[in-house]
């Protein structure tokens, strides 16, 4: 019962949805069927109030279409219906149209700027800048990766391929992000993932010198019940199993570059995990010490000259994972961006 068509072309702005009245979504039959058209809408659009569908009604922004003869799906061009209480039966069609206020802007940033670093039939690799986010949500609503992906491989009206994302990364981690196209790539690729048997190495700088040249974490981890924050995760007893390795790859000063590799891939892990070794990510916010800092950034409170990196030094460094269709073992790898490369330079010591 999606609201949104699954493989939208996300480079596109969508001014209006369509839905469809089915006892199925009711466990009904089709003949048992009749529904306000409020009570239909507040079902299917969660988000809004009774009150706020009732207006969207009587302001035009919904369309009706009635059910075929026998209740078969209609065939009919939907009109503007202003009637809240307009009955509804299996079959019909409800057009809902998006004020243009509350539309998704179009993309703005190039499509033609990605660095692929790895493409095949099968899937796609890009490398995400720092501070873009991958997928459309609260207040990243545009220029995001998914929406320059599909405005690069858009062709006419629709995408050729559902092209799809097979993990995300956080919006400050730069580095690879591995895309799908076609539903069957994805499913095969996400169940990679879901197996771990998708190798997934990062690239962080920390605060202090490791103790020792490698080691792993093996700690799991669990909702941080206790923080202001609500997406917060901590080490905890009952939580999930989580598995970190990691070696240091340069010394400098007082900061270090590490390679981590993921054996499990859970929410903020190679954060959390590194921040329990007592070696906490340069520039996280979050897991950094207070979470007021993640706090006053969040209301955009922090200057600049309080932060000694803009964003979190982690990036995606390396991805290796099986080819859909000739089950060949694919690698893409993203080196260290500028920025932290300076960052390391710019503090000295022995590489």
């Amino acid at each position: 019962m999606g609201l949104f068509p699954r493989d939208r072309n996300l480079a596109r702005t969508l001014t209006e949805v369509e839905l469809e009245v089915r006892g199925c979504d009711f466990q009904l039959s089709p003949a048992a069927v009749q529904i306000r058209l409020d009570a239909f809408l507040t079902l299917r659009l969660t988000w809004r109030s009774r009150a706020s569908i009732q207006r969207l009604i009587a302001d035009g922004f919904v369309l009706v279409a009635p059910a075929g003869p026998g209740l078969e799906p209609s065939s009919e061009v939907p009109v503007i219906e202003r009637r809240s209480a307009r009955l509804l039966r299996h079959g019909a069609k409800v057009v809902v149209v998006i004020p243009p206020e509350l539309r998704m802007p179009e993309t703005l940033s190039d499509p033609g700027a990605l660095v692929i670093r790895f493409e095949d039939a099968d899937a796609v690799v890009v490398d995400k800048p720092a501070g873009q986010a991958v997928h459309p949500s609260g207040r990243h609503l545009a220029g995001t990766l998914i929406q320059d992906v599909h405005a690069r491989y858009s062709e006419g009206a629709d995408l050729p391929v559902p092209i799809r994302l097979c993990h995300r990364i956080d919006k400050e981690t730069s580095g690879i992000v591995l895309l799908a196209k076609g539903a069957r790539g994805h499913r095969q690729i996400r169940k990679q993932f879901e197996r771990h048997t998708v190798e997934k190495e990062y690239l962080a700088i920390v605060h202090g010198q490791p103790e020792h040249e490698a080691g792993e974490i093996d700690l799991p981890l669990g909702p941080a019940h206790a923080s202001q924050v609500r997406m917060k995760m901590t080490v905890s007893a009952d939580g999930v199993e989580a598995r970190t390795s990691w070696r240091v790859l340069e010394r400098h000063g007082e900061f270090a570059l590490l390679l981590c590799r993921l054996h499990t891939g859970r929410q903020h892990q190679i954060r959390v995990h590194l921040a329990a070794l007592g070696h906490a990510l340069v520039g996280d916010k979050l897991y950094g010490g207070d979470e007021e800092l993640f706090l006053r950034h969040a209301r955009h409170e922090l200057g600049a000259d309080e932060l000694e990196l803009p964003r979190q030094a982690l990036h995606s460094h390396r991805l290796s994972w099986d080819s859909p269709t000739s089950g060949a073992r694919c690698t893409a790898i993203s080196p260290l961006p500028d920025e932290l490369r300076a960052f390391l330079d710019g503090v000295g010591g022995e590489a």
